[in-house]
């Protein structure tokens, strides 16, 4: 039968470890030498094992060997070096055609350097344009109907604030009726001075109620002749006139608050 295969780990017990060591470091330098000769290899092995012991097989010197070896690593870094630029100097000659072919695009476009096209290409050039602008005149429909929906929605939020201020508008109304009530409710004459205010009519209520009969003058004597009996009788009237007019400048008062 055939050999299991081996788990690639490192073996925990010591014994089996050095064992394991030993075989495979001199398979491995029997391997490198016969690599050397049938293959005329230079061939340099170094080996340290895990308690600092050096085990080492070169087909020559190690010493050329390592010369070698320093010699070839600095040779490479200096070709990937000079890869390297060449590489980036490749790209660098393909992005300046890029933006020569890219500029000279924008100039057809904008209607420059024409001179040196087909009928092809100026055919390709307006088909080219013609997309262009449905897609600008499509993108402009979009703003546009997106403004539109903005705007009507806007409409809509300073209705519903409007609905909102005339509800307001109408509780104050009414509490305003009430208050009037509360302040004429007593007065019958006050009540006919208020309804006649809400009408527009207060500017003709307020000269009716101070308007005077001019007395007719006689003569001297006669005006001399008046009795306190009269005078009383005249009083009354005018103090009735003053309170309407009170009450008629408080209602004022009570509106503007309101307002």
């Amino acid at each position: 039968m055939g050999r299991g295969k081996i788990e690639i780990r490192r073996i925990d017990n010591t014994t089996s470890r050095q064992v394991t060591f030993s075989k495979r470091r001199s398979g491995l330098m029997k391997k490198a030498k016969e690599l050397s000769i049938l293959c005329d290899a230079e061939i340099g092995l170094i080996i340290f094992s895990s308690t600092d012991k050096l085990y080492d097989f070169a087909s020559s010197s190690m010493k050329s060997i390592i010369d070698r070896f320093n010699k070839m690593k600095e040779e490479q870094q200096l070709m990937n070096h000079v890869s390297e630029v060449k590489f980036w100097q490749m790209e660098a000659a393909s992005l300046r055609q890029q933006l020569r072919y890219l500029q000279e695009t924008h100039r057809q476009l904008l209607g420059e350097g024409l001179s040196g096209l087909t009928i092809k290409d100026l055919q390709n050039l307006e088909s080219q344009l013609e997309m262009s602008l449905q897609r600008v005149c499509t993108k402009k429909e979009e703003r546009f109907t997106d403004e539109i929906r903005e705007l009507n929605r806007t409409g809509s939020l300073i209705h519903q604030e409007n609905m909102e201020l005339y509800k307001k508008v109408n509780l104050l109304s009414e509490e305003n009726t009430k208050l009037h009530r509360k302040v004429y409710g007593t007065d019958a004459t006050s009540e006919a001075n208020k309804s006649q205010l809400e009408n527009g009519n207060s500017y003709d209520l307020l000269a009716i109620n101070l308007e005077l009969s001019q007395p007719q003058i006689q003569n001297t004597s006669a005006t001399a002749s008046l009795t306190s009996s009269q005078t009383a009788v005249i009083r009354p009237k005018v103090v009735l006139q003053i309170m309407v007019l009170a009450l008629l400048c408080e209602d004022r008062c009570i509106r503007k608050l309101h307002e």
